[in-house]
This record gives C-alpha cells, structure tokens and sequence, in this order.
C-alpha cells in the first residue's frame, strides 16, 4: 500500500469535509440534481469515448494508485549481476534452470532468448517492443481519469447554465431561485471537486507507476544484453546501478 497516495486522498477528503462542517455542514452541499449532471453526465462521455474493457477495469486501475506492483531493484540488480558471474564462469546454458525458476515473466522471457541463442538484436527489439506498447497501455488507462477529471469539469460547467436558466426563466418566484442557483454553483463544485481529487492526481500517479515499470523492465534488458555479450559482472553491476539515485548505488563487489 503506498501510504503517500492514501494520506494524500484521505486528506484531501478530511481538510474539504472539515471546511464545510465549520461552516454550514455537509447538508447544503449534497444537491441531487447536480450529482446527476456531474458525475452521471463524465460517466456518460467516457462510455462514449471508451473502450467497454477500459471502462469495466477502471476501479482496477483506481486501486493500483494505492496497491501498486513493487520493485526491489537493488535485489535485481544483485540477481541479474548473480547470473552474469554464472554464465561467464560455466556458460549461458547454465542458467536454464534459473530462468524456468524465474517469477519475473519479463525477465524470464529474455533470458530464454538468450539462452536460446537468439541474435542480440533480436533480443533487444522484441523486449523493448513488449516495454513499449505495454507503457502505451498503461498511460492510455491513466488517461481515463485525467479524461474524467476535463469531462467532470465541463458537465459542472454545464449544470452551471442549466441552474441560471432556470433561475432566470422563474425570477418572479424567490422561492426557486434558491434551488437553481443550488444547481448552478454545486455543478461546478462537484466538477472541480472530481477533476482535482479523482481526476488529475490518480492520472499523474498511474502515469507515475507506468514509468517506474518501464524503468525496471530497460533494466533487465540491459542486464540480458550484457550477460549475453560475456560483460565482465563488475561492468555489468556498473551499468545496472546507474538507474538508482547516487546514495542507493551499493556494489556487491566492494
């Protein structure tokens, strides 16, 4: 669980509810007519402009916000320099075993190319090939709630026009002004509210996770290049440690 993305929302949602409460409540702000247009009317556009599969795995998408796949890199990095020391000493085949043992289906994949005897062009197109279009993928799933976020947004803006039309249409009756100025300004607040906390955010962090993963998976790929170019372990590890910050870069060597 990432704690930053979790304080982040419950917080969020504790500072907004605590502003209204010492002010007027939560009651005056709970207005159905404008969630129907907000919230029913982005759902509607996404429908629109969405793949169903997207859409069914959405809430999947939320949770990764919070739960994402994690990666011990420092542990890979000691593994992948583990398996250069052992094909330079006994030969590539001697990692078969390694690689049908191996969890990391992105890791394994390359290793059995390698072991393989696949050309080293080969290789490096195919894996970076996967890594891109799965990037792709994962930055188009974020894009939903980025999408949401513009599509909350414009519906508040919207509902907003729908309030003072029926205000204006009605002047002569004080007693409805009041429920469609309600519509008019809870639109765009529950617009703002969606695009800020559930739109932009959970997109920035979604496309946040989607790089670190990318990062790991052009980490292996270096690491299956060098192991079957023969690269001395020492250089190899040289490499791979370039892809952490300068105070985590702790050789196994020394």
């Amino acid at each position: 669980m990432d704690l930053g993305s979790v304080a982040g929302i419950s917080l969020s949602l504790i500072l907004l509810g605590t502003a209204m409460m010492l002010g007027v409540g939560i009651a005056p702000y709970l207005d159905v007519p404008s969630i129907l247009i907000t919230v029913g009317g982005s759902f509607t556009s996404l429908l629109i402009g969405y793949k169903m599969e997207n859409m069914k795995k959405m809430f999947t998408y939320f949770m990764i916000a919070f739960k994402p796949q994690t990666f011990d890199v420092p542990a890979l990095i000691k593994k992948l320099v583990d398996y250069s020391t052992q094909a330079r000493r006994d030969g590539i085949l001697s990692l078969e075993q390694q690689s049908n043992q191996e969890e990391n289906a992105f890791l394994k994949r390359g290793l059995n190319m390698a072991i393989d005897g696949a050309e080293p062009d080969g290789i490096r197109d195919l894996l970076e090939t996967d890594m891109d279009r799965t990037l792709e993928r994962h930055k188009a799933n974020a894009s939903i709630f980025d999408t949401w976020g513009a599509y909350a947004g414009a519906y508040g803006m919207l509902g907003t026009l729908i309030g003072l039309v029926a205000m204006l249409l009605d002047m002569s009756d004080p007693a409805s002004i009041g429920p469609a100025m309600a519509v008019a300004l809870l639109t765009t607040f529950y617009g703002s509210f969606i695009g800020n906390i559930f739109g932009a955010p959970i997109a920035n962090i979604l496309t946040v996770r989607a790089n670190d993963e990318a990062m790991v998976k052009l980490l292996i790929i270096e690491g299956i290049m060098s192991i079957q170019a023969g690269d001395n372990p020492r250089a190899l590890e040289a490499k791979l440690l370039t892809f952490l910050p300068p105070n985590e870069r702790i050789s196994q060597f020394e």
